[in-house]
């Protein structure tokens, strides 16, 4: 990126960055994307995992808002990414006779209806209404008392880290340059006008001058950090939202489909995760740490308490299994609450050579970096072609449902059970071809890690050596999802892991060991964070670790 001016230099690898740097490639324009940490290291690998058009919108009378993100859920269903976005159901519990089912019932259909207008509907079913009995037959486990009917809806959800990765990798496959742990120290200033960035390698050391024609910021949380190495002017005002999340084993609530219930403050989800449940969200302002959001033991019991107010079988600590905090990036407004600050997103040219995108949600982040794109289009003294990326399928997507359909024949060919087959095409989806390429070059990488039993040990080589994997947190916390997915948030798994990294990443036993003793104690900070009885302790304690894993 430092040998030649670009066209466009994107900061920040979340989905927004990940999604402007394939927009801007897709339209022919030389593109680099940098990102500070890991890809996806912040907001955008500690969402609810949905894909959804923000039903609870409707209610606000933010038509635009939802009918944008409907398309936006129908095109990665259906087109963009079929083998990492799917549909899943939710149940809406009524709890009042008559008015109720008349009022939610309405929305769900005018939801559904606005979905099929746009022709992007067709991959998901149409809601239905359900008596008490039918509610309690599909979710058992629902207090009786806590419902008199219920709504069934669908939407859809993605694995959100694993989906940055490979926007990131579709990017690349066109000719974009992204470099993970490079870091924006400032920007290169000719009077008035932004030319290039200041980047740090923070791995190896060193810093690099990259020259740009247009840089667009997408650092969401930390726009306002980013834009003040420019100079207040124009600066943007971002404000975050602290959203946490708890997993729960499967086993815990007797439900065959997700769960939507109201609180007072905004709604809460149960949503099926694999062999887990993700329960979420809270709502509460954070000025604290941006790295690192710290989930404090408040922020815990409320979720559980809320939960446990429609179960049959309540939830306890002890059946907590993960525990995850994000920050929502929220353009500033009046309101004090968060949850009434703007979902829309906000484009900006600040200054001379600088696009700011920031707000929204990570259902319309291809409709953002468009806009982004567009805007720093102007500045740029050339033509450039339209954007294109509602008919770019993400890598992985080509060829998936052909592949889909033979699982049984790769089944057989492979050895591997046709579950471990389905798992590997729901994460990688054709690309799963070469996952299935390590197992057969090496034996053993087809066994699953002892303590993470839903992983194969070929998917950590493969997350070192064709997903930009540089440490074991990257692969323990965003790769895989163990960090949430076990009791022992990882720990167990570490240095199975790390070994089956080292051969690819040139790792001596020191560097295994280092690479352990991090994690552990990251998970050991985290773990005492939790039990904080709030943010300002929670933080405290979250920062207990180090952030960097020394080489």
């Amino acid at each position: 990126m430092a040998e030649r001016e670009l066209d466009v230099l994107v900061v920040g690898g979340g989905v927004v960055g990940a999604g402007t740097a394939l927009d801007a490639v897709t339209r022919g324009l030389t593109t680099g994307l940098v990102e500070a940490r890991d890809w996806a290291s912040g907001t955008s690998s500690r969402s609810s995992k949905l894909i959804h058009g923000g039903l609870r919108y409707l209610e606000m009378l933010d038509f635009a808002l939802v009918r944008e993100a409907l398309k936006e859920r129908g095109l990665l269903l259906e087109r963009l990414a079929p083998h990492l976005v799917k549909p899943v159901p939710f149940l809406y519990p009524l709890q009042h006779q008559g008015w109720e089912r008349l009022y939610a019932g309405s929305g769900v259909a005018l939801y559904d209806a606005m979905s099929m207008a746009r022709g992007h509907g067709r991959g998901l079913p149409m809601h239905r209404h359900l008596t008490r009995r039918h509610a309690l037959r599909v979710a058992p486990c629902l207090k009786k008392d806590a419902l008199v009917g219920a709504l069934q809806y669908y939407d859809a959800q993605m694995d959100d880290a694993r989906y940055v990765a490979t926007l990131v990798r579709t990017a690349a496959a066109y000719g974009a340059s992204a470099a993970n742990r490079a870091r924006v120290t400032g920007f290169l200033r000719e009077g008035e006008r932004v030319v290039g960035a200041r980047v740090q390698d923070v791995e190896a050391g060193g810093e690099y001058e990259i020259r740009a024609k247009q840089i667009v910021n997408a650092t969401g949380v930390w726009t306002d950090d980013t834009q003040a190495m420019v100079g207040d002017r124009g600066q943007f005002h971002v404000r975050a939202s602290k959203g946490i999340h708890l997993v729960v084993p499967k086993d815990r609530i007797n439900s065959t489909t997700g769960l939507i219930l109201r609180t007072e403050k905004s709604v809460l989800f149960v949503i099926p995760w694999g062999r887990h449940w993700i329960v979420g969200t809270t709502d509460t302002d954070w000025d604290l740490d941006k790295a690192h959001p710290a989930a404090s033991s408040a922020d815990i019991d409320y979720l559980l308490e809320h939960v446990n107010s429609v179960l049959a079988v309540p939830l306890s600590r002890d059946d907590v299994q993960g525990v995850y905090a994000g920050l929502r990036p929220l353009l500033a407004g009046e309101s004090d609450a968060t949850s009434k600050l703007s979902r829309e997103h906000t484009v900006a040219h600040p200054a001379p050579g600088l696009v700011v995108v920031a707000g929204g949600k990570y259902t319309t982040y291809r409709v953002m970096a468009k806009d982004a794109v567009d805007e720093a289009v102007h500045g740029l003294d050339q033509r450039v072609a339209e954007c294109v990326t509602e008919d770019i399928p993400l890598v992985g997507a080509e060829g998936y449902r052909a592949l889909w359909n033979a699982r049984a024949g790769i089944a057989a060919r492979t050895g591997l059970h046709v579950v471990r087959v389905e798992h590997l095409l729901n994460r990688y989806g054709s690309l799963a071809e070469e996952v299935i390429e390590l197992i057969e070059g090496d034996a053993s990488l087809g066994a699953p890690l002892h303590a993470a039993e839903d992983y194969l040990r070929a998917e950590i080589v493969y997350a070192a050596s064709h997903e930009g994997a540089r440490h074991l947190d990257d692969v323990l916390t965003r790769r895989t999802r163990i960090s949430i997915e076990t009791f022992d948030r990882g720990t167990r798994s570490a240095r199975e892991c790390a070994e089956l990294m080292a051969p690819v990443l040139g790792w001596d036993k020191d560097q295994v060991e280092r690479e352990v003793q991090h994690y552990e104690k990251r998970v050991e900070a985290e773990r005492e964070s939790q039990r904080q009885p709030d943010d300002l302790t929670a933080d405290a304690a979250r920062l207990g670790a180090p952030d960097i894993v020394p080489l």
